[in-house]
This record gives structure tokens, sequence and C-alpha cells, in this order.
């Protein structure tokens, strides 16, 4: 059967072993730990590190594909593969703009893609002048490495400056870009194959607390037929121009331009199954996950029709505490509650605000399919009922 060799070793690998199963294929896991969350489940395990090029050789010796559950392995190490015959998808010339916010941000201008005004950030006086150039509306940005709201900051006027000298000492690249009127944020996702079949799924609303996301409703509610096709449209042309292969999660700005009206920009790229993607799970005829595997092998695409005409994806965050009452009690009581609730869990430990699971949910009204995966999606965070139900 056909070896797909996934550098990494979290939820998204772990979501991964079991479509494999499914269509066939065989995951070999390069983990960083035998416990982690997607060695747990994968019976072909290398352990090692995704920085070092032998344990890369080891992982993908013999495979069909290599692909990654996160984008941080070197491209240096990428080029060198392919060099030696290894099938990486995708490539590292299109992994470096999901690396480098500041690449990105280049790639995406010079193909004409909507990007809010941005910079590069070497000095202190680099970063006055922009906020000069955007009246003090300043979002500031690690150019590598930042997620779930870490490695982005929003400085007052009056520190900027010194916020900016902080982490210029401390060896952090820097880009800023201009704050917009922001509406809403949305995911537009597509997959696309070597030989250039791509396949949009429906633009989703993500919703963002403290960076983090913790809901994604599918479709997004009250999103313009004309703005939902500029964001398909987006995302494919994003996928095309920058040769994408796999799953692409194009993360966009909603926001009001000069004349009131909405209109989307790019806010973040990531080359790999996404967060706002679980939702596919449950509510479309493909997920993600097997969308994924079978782009990277070039092997033809599958349906992205809806199950449902709603589905929402609720986050399991860590929370403050963690409850006496075991995980998998919890579980029992959220499907005793709701039969039609479909858990996810990670296999990993509790951390407060750490992702641990997800709840999706389908059906036909929105606001009850809402209301009904957050509280299933509580009840595993605090062992209790948001709204008071007993048994």
């Amino acid at each position: 059967m056909p070896v797909v060799a996934v550098i990494g070793d979290g939820q998204l690998a772990r979501m991964m072993q079991t479509e494999a199963i499914e269509l066939g294929q065989s995951i070999r896991l390069l983990a960083g730990a035998p416990d982690s969350s997607a060695a747990q489940v994968a019976a072909d395990v290398v352990l090692g590190d995704y920085t070092d090029l032998d344990d890369l050789r080891t992982a993908v010796a013999g495979a069909s594909v290599m692909t990654f559950d996160h984008e941080h392995v070197p491209t240096e190490h990428l080029h060198q593969l392919i060099s030696e015959g290894v099938n990486v998808q995708p490539g590292p010339d299109a992994l470096v703009n999901a690396q480098d916010k500041l690449v990105m941000r280049e790639k995406l201008r010079s193909i004409g893609a909507p990007v809010p005004p941005f910079a590069a950030i070497g000095s202190v006086a680099d970063a006055r002048a922009f906020s000069d150039s955007v009246d003090g509306a300043v979002c500031l940005k690690a150019r590598r490495g930042g997620y779930d709201g870490h490695g982005v900051w929003f400085p007052e006027p009056a520190e900027l400056e010194s916020l900016v000298q902080e982490l210029l000492d401390a060896g952090t690249p820097l880009m800023a870009e201009k704050k917009v009127a922001l509406v809403r944020e949305l995911s537009a996702m597509v997959a696309r194959r070597p030989s250039g079949q791509v396949q949009p799924w429906p633009v989703v609303e993500s919703v963002q607390t403290d960076g983090i996301c913790t809901e994604a409703v599918a479709p997004a509610p009250d999103l313009s037929p004309e703005l939902g096709q500029q964001a398909r449209d987006l995302a494919v042309t994003i996928a095309q121009e920058l040769g994408v292969t796999g799953v692409l999660a194009v993360e966009l700005f909603e926001y009001r331009d000069e004349n009131g009206e909405p209109a989307i920009a790019v806010n973040e790229l990531a080359m790999r199954p996404h967060n706002t993607g679980h939702w596919t799970q449950n509510g479309c005829v493909t997920s993600q996950f097997e969308q994924h595997l079978r782009a990277v092998l070039d092997w033809p695409l599958g349906s992205v029709e809806q199950t449902a005409p709603v589905t929402v994806m609720a986050n399991v965050l860590g929370g403050q505490t963690d409850p006496e009452k075991p995980m998998a009690e919890r579980m029992l009581d959220v499907h005793a509650r709701f039969p039609q609730a479909k858990i996810h869990m990670y296999g990993k430990t509790y951390r407060a605000g750490r992702k641990i699971g997800h709840v999706n949910m389908s059906g036909e009204d929105l606001g009850r399919v809402r209301r009904e995966a957050n509280l299933a999606a509580d009840y595993l965070v605090n062992a209790r009922w948001a709204d008071g139900y007993t048994a």
C-alpha cells in the first residue's frame, strides 16, 4: 500500500491516520515523542527531530510521498531531499510562504491578492515610519513561528517603539501591517493535486477568542454569494500561483473598506489541514484529512458536498482547572444528551488553553446546532452543563 510519510506528531497527523486506513494507505510518522498525539495511534513511528536531515531521511525512506502536519521543516532540508528523489508535497517553494509572514505578504501582493498595507520592521525607525503612514493603526507580527495569538501585538502608539526595540533585541524578526476595520474572520480552504485539479470547500466563519479559534461555522452565516465566491476564487488562485499541493487554508479578514462596503484581505496561510477545516470530518462527503492524503498522492479529489445545511465545530480548550471526572465519562455524558455529537479528542494531556479536542455538530437550524456544539465542548472542559441541564 502507499506509504505517506508525515512530518509532525500533533492532532492533524493523528486525524490523517484514521483517514489513511480507509483509503488503503499507511502513515509513517516522524514523531518527537512516543506518546505524542499522533504516535499514540500510528503503527509506523520513527522517533526523531524534524530539523535533523538524517532523521528526515530515515522517515521518508521508501515512502510514496512526504507531507506535513506543520510548516516548520527547514526548506534547505526539503530542497536537499528533493534532489535525492524524495516526493515532497507541498514543496519548499510553496511552504516558505507559510513559514515567513513577510515572504508570504510580498508574494501575495505580487500576484494581486488583497493584503493589508505592510512593511518589514528592522528598526525602531521603520516602525515609527510605518505607524505614521497608517495613523497609528499598527499590528506587529513575528515573521516566523507565531500561532494561536502568539507572536501578534497591537501596541498603542506610545508603546510601539519600546516594544519593537525589545523584540528586536530578543532576535525576533518583525513585520507590521495595518489594522483593518474587522467585521469577522473567514477561512477559505482548497485542495490541489500536483497535476492541477483543485477543489474548494464552502467558506466558513472562524470565531476567535483571545487569538485562538474557538469555533468554525460552516457555511459562514450571512455571507453574500458574491463575497463567498470571491473568497473561494482567491483560495484557488493562491494555491495555483504558489504551487501549493495538498490542503491550503486561506485565513481571511472580512472588513469594511473606505466606502463602508464588505471586503476581504488575506491574514494567514496554512499548507496542511487546518483547525477551521475540522468541520469537514462530519459536515462534508470528503474531509480535509482524506482530501489532503488524496491530493499529495495525486489521486482524484473527493466531493466536498455538505452532508447537512449547517455544521459547527467547537474547540475543546483546557480550562483553568481540570475536573476530577475522567474525560471518558464526560464524553459519555455528552453522547447521552446529544447523540448526534461527534467528539474528536487528541490524546493530549490537560493544559490551560490547550486544544485537546473538538466537537462537530450538524443540522438544519444554525442557532440550535451552534448552541448544542458549544454546550458539548464546554461540558468536556468543565464537567458541568453551562445551561444548568441535569440528566
